[in-house]
């Protein structure tokens, strides 16, 4: 009898101990925990996406541009697109200086999301210079600064036709090939915001959640083919250009004071994960520092509580936008 006492103690002490581990992981954590696993025990990016064919859009800034280089590093052949065609040669032309990659293993494609009726020329074009598309990284986008009350609807005409509509006309495309090659995989670089709502992004997290539920829908009907993989990433603030070019009350308006972006996430570290999710294959990755990241765990497991708090990061949120500074500036973590 002592020694089954003993052993059931010792259980729940390792137990007890394996929970407080994990406890002390999580509040640590810059991503969700099964991605960080990845990270550490998973199939690394070097390994398992040189040689690929990967076409990241909106690849002239953000995350988009740091995606072209970590890739370029890793060795894989890179089309990147965008609208502004000056800034993705300056961007090739830097991934050829840190990569051995040379001309012809970077294509260098001019692409309007919103333009649907060139998105069938655009992808032949990466299927004549490639021969094969292996990675779509769908990350071409914009996000929005401004309260319902204010916006426009035309603001959120162009924030579904850009981000969702484009999204998934280009997808549709790439795909066709896909499943000629019976593999592929497409990431879509979705947001926190696909999972949660937030104050002064209404219509940049109805685009995510589109996004979310469209791809969690494109991935149920693929079960014939078991080597194309559904790739949702939802990173939280990051440090890019994003604030610069989001959508406000009027699409004629621009933003006028970004504010301090120096305590979002690296947007490198951002994208490593992101490659981590892309190599493992995961369905779905939160990449972000607290508080947002606990917010997406009580968003799934327990909302009314996420509504209660985001409720009071709301009315915090909207103050700093109000007052000229970063929208999550008084409660992101700051990088040291």
């Amino acid at each position: 009898m002592a020694w089954g006492c003993a052993l059931c103690l010792a259980l729940a002490g390792g137990a007890f101990l394996a929970a407080l581990a994990q406890l002390l992981r999580w509040l640590r954590a810059d991503g969700d925990l099964t991605l960080l696993w990845a990270e550490w025990r998973g199939k690394k990016p070097e390994n398992e996406l040189r040689g690929k064919v990967v076409w990241v859009t909106g690849a002239s800034s953000g995350i988009g541009e740091e995606l072209a280089y970590q890739l370029s590093k890793i060795g894989a052949l890179l089309a990147i697109s965008a609208r502004r065609e000056d800034e993705l040669e300056r961007v090739k032309n830097k991934c050829l200086q840190i990569s051995n990659l040379s001309e012809k293993d970077i294509l260098v494609l001019r692409l309007d999301l919103t333009d649907r009726t060139s998105h069938e020329a655009a992808t032949n074009s990466v299927l004549k210079h490639f021969g094969k598309i292996d990675v779509l990284i769908n990350n071409g986008g914009r996000s929005q600064r401004s309260l319902f009350v204010d916006t426009n609807l035309d603001v959120y005409s162009a924030i579904i036709e850009l981000n969702y509509l484009g999204t998934i006309s280009l997808t549709k495309h790439v795909l066709n090939h896909m499943i000629q090659r019976k593999k592929g995989k497409i990431v879509t670089v979705s947001s926190v915001m696909g999972i949660m709502g937030a104050p002064l992004a209404s219509g940049y997290c109805a685009s995510k959640h589109a996004l979310q539920g469209f791809f969690n829908s494109l991935r149920t009907e693929l079960t014939d083919y078991p080597e194309i993989s559904i790739i949702n990433i939802c990173p939280g603030p990051v440090q890019s250009q994003i604030i610069q070019n989001v959508f406000t009350e009027n699409l004629a308006k621009s933003i006028e004071n970004s504010g301090d972006q120096s305590h979002k996430m690296p947007t490198d570290r951002c994208v490593r994960l992101t490659l981590v999710s892309t190599a493992n294959d995961l369905k779905e990755a939160w990449i972000s520092d607290h508080p947002y990241l606990a917010v997406c765990y009580l968003w799934q497991y327990a909302p009314t509580w996420a509504w209660w708090l985001m409720n009071r990061m709301g009315k915090r949120r909207i103050q700093n936008f109000k007052s000229g500074v970063d929208a999550d500036a008084s409660y992101s973590r700051k990088k040291k």
